[in-house]
């Protein structure tokens, strides 16, 4: 994604400047994404490119712009320094008002839709724009609000019972400036309220969603999921994510297509089969991978057998038993292992994560040593590892337990049980 800088007009008729980035439908509800202290640096522009990506025209309007306009800093001791001099001059009800204006300009852009014919407007804001997107939601009319780590909330919950939109909090749980007391606190506030969430990350500190020092991939990751829910549930826009990966397994085993194949796919997706470390980073090497080792070198009789499918604002969790017969080396699955003809039938999840109407990527999980016994490759003898048997008690629950455990018929003899 791409964007550009837009002018928007405040309450007196000034203009200050916001980053817009618009989906590749071209359409689609709005995000105003409120920055940190640093202003809207690149940082800033790449979580507002990836909201497009989810589907959403991003505006990230510039909160300072009546301290110093065009504000974009890095993240040095002077550059810091500066941040937090700006802040101290920085007026926080004239900035709620600056961005309430965004929210209007927003529901005024052609680009922007909603359910229903309303043109859906939330807010996102990290740091200085966490508190800012709370005290938006509780002053002004917006459709959902979310805030990353934003200190001082906690001093502004007299504005609680005016908050008329669902908002979620993200905290860490090292966050030095909003510890534990503050979180309670601020959970106490909302009590009651099944529309507000706040969740807390642990390991994380502050700032754990900005690439770098303080970066937590881990929790990044869950609170945008978490982030998505909130914006589909209450904005759209709404993906048929069953169908679409539907659609991708089709080219993958059906017509064997890789070009079909990766045009389910974000421009730089990746794969990774876990017990074997299989698939692709980026679009070369994952084309490389779909078009040399997998789509067209699975074996004829491959057949995916659907168990349990689970299906969330933004991933889709599929349980199902991977069935084939070991014909011709199995690069992914068994690389560098001559074929030995032998029938296999794996229990198989797979967690496929989506931006937007677009897979992200795949994680696929197996239990690579039951490939390696019915394959004969390795003898279970003494060893706690099971065949075939895994595939066939996951469809039959009332084939034997504990078949493993020597230990399981002692335990049910008389005086056994504790």
């Amino acid at each position: 994604m791409a964007g550009e800088f837009i002018q928007i007009t405040a309450e007196a008729g000034e203009t200050f400047r916001a980053y817009k980035s618009v989906p590749r439908s071209g359409d689609g509800p709005a995000v105003i994404v409120l920055p940190e202290i640093f202003g809207i640096n690149q940082h800033i522009r790449d979580v507002a490119d990836f909201y497009a990506e989810e589907g959403y025209v991003a505006l990230a309007p510039d909160v300072f712009w009546r301290v110093e306009k065009d504000v974009e800093l890095g993240y040095s001791d002077a550059e810091r320094d500066k941040a937090l001099e700006l802040l101290g001059r920085f007026d926080t009800d004239q900035g709620v008002r600056d961005i309430l204006a965004t929210v209007a300009a927003a529901r005024a852009l052609p680009e922007v839709t909603g359910p229903d014919g309303h043109k859906a407007v939330g807010v996102v804001g990290f740091c200085l724009g966490g508190r800012l997107a709370y005290l938006t939601a509780a002053r002004g009319d917006v459709d959902a609000a979310v805030g990353y780590y934003g200190g001082g909330i906690d001093k502004l919950l007299d504005e609680a019972s005016n908050l008329g939109c669902p908002l979620t909090l993200h905290f860490g749980a090292d966050d030095r400036i909003s510890q534990p007391e503050v979180i309670d606190k601020i959970r106490q506030a909302f009590a009651g309220r099944r529309d507000v969430e706040v969740f807390v990350y642990p390991g994380a500190g502050h700032a754990f969603n900005r690439p770098g020092h303080s970066y937590n991939k881990s929790a990044a990751m869950m609170a945008h999921s978490r982030t998505i829910s909130v914006f589909r549930k209450a904005m759209g826009p709404h993906y048929d994510l069953s169908a679409l990966w539907d659609k991708h397994c089709e080219y993958e085993f059906g017509t064997r297509n890789v070009d079909d194949t990766m045009s389910t796919m974000v421009a730089e997706p990746y794969v990774n089969h876990i017990p074997t470390m299989t698939g692709g980073y980026g679009y070369k090497d994952l084309h490389r991978f779909y078009l040399n080792h997998f789509v067209h070198g699975n074996p004829a009789d491959t057949k995916l057998v659907p168990i349990s499918r689970t299906v969330g604002a933004d991933r889709v969790v599929d349980e199902m038993l991977f069935c084939f017969t070991h014909d011709r080396e199995i690069d992914w699955l068994l690389p560098g292992v001559p074929p030995t003809g032998k029938y296999v039938e794996i229990p198989l999840i797979a967690i496929i994560n989506f931006r937007g109407d677009k897979l992200y990527n795949e994680h696929i999980y197996w239990d690579q040593a039951s490939v390696l016994v019915q394959t004969g490759l390795l003898k279970p003898d003494g060893l706690p590892v099971a065949g075939v048997e895994t595939a066939r008690k996951l469809v039959d629950p009332s084939l034997p337990s504990n078949t493993l455990m020597a230990r399981w018929s002692q335990s049910g003899k008389e005086g056994g049980d504790h």
